[in-house]
């Protein structure tokens, strides 16, 4: 069995900037904003099932979304405020067995809805995809009624392709392709 790169390998060659944004791995000082996050029904009524988490099921979350990187790769990034440090949502990617296709996603706290850290996030993301894990299709999966997220994924340039079950409720395919 190959071994499995460390956290450390991991973290050094995959943080992103932006102009306003840091993106980098989960820590666990991430834990009371993301336990927040995750406890708020309006925030989570489009993530997954639709379920708020408690502060455990977040914990649990948190050792997912890492393991992911050491499995996959790559995975979600934590979305840091530069000039602050504040730790405002999850954005990057998820492709668990079983999953309809390398998905990009995101998730911004409810303070900071409206102010386009969702797109800039996603436009990260979405290069780092497409240079450094040559990527030419990327999906992004959501629920119908979630227009805030259609209209970020419509301006990194994806477009509805079909729709599918997913955790047992319809979710929409928007890809992106390169080329």
């Amino acid at each position: 069995m190959s071994e499995l790169p460390g956290l450390a390998h991991i973290a050094e060659g995959t943080a992103l900037e932006t102009a306003r944004l840091k993106l980098r791995l989960f820590a666990e000082k991430d834990l009371d904003a993301l336990a927040a996050m995750y406890a708020d029904a309006e925030t989570m009524r489009y993530i997954g099932e639709g379920k708020t988490f408690n502060r455990g099921e977040t914990w649990r979350a948190i050792s997912s979304m890492l393991g992911h990187w050491l499995l996959r790769g790559y995975g979600m990034w934590a979305i840091e405020l530069k000039g602050t440090g504040e730790m405002i949502g999850r954005a990057g990617f998820i492709y668990p067995e079983g999953w309809p296709g390398f998905e990009l996603g995101w998730m911004v706290a409810k303070p900071f809805w409206g102010r386009g850290y969702a797109t800039e996030a996603a436009e990260a993301a979405l290069d780092y995809a497409q240079r450094e894990l040559d990527k030419s299709r990327v999906i992004s999966l959501i629920r119908r009624d979630n227009l805030p997220s259609i209209r970020v994924a419509e301006k990194i340039g994806a477009r509805f392709e079909s729709e599918v079950e997913l955790l047992g409720a319809p979710a929409l395919v928007y890809a992106t392709t390169r080329g």
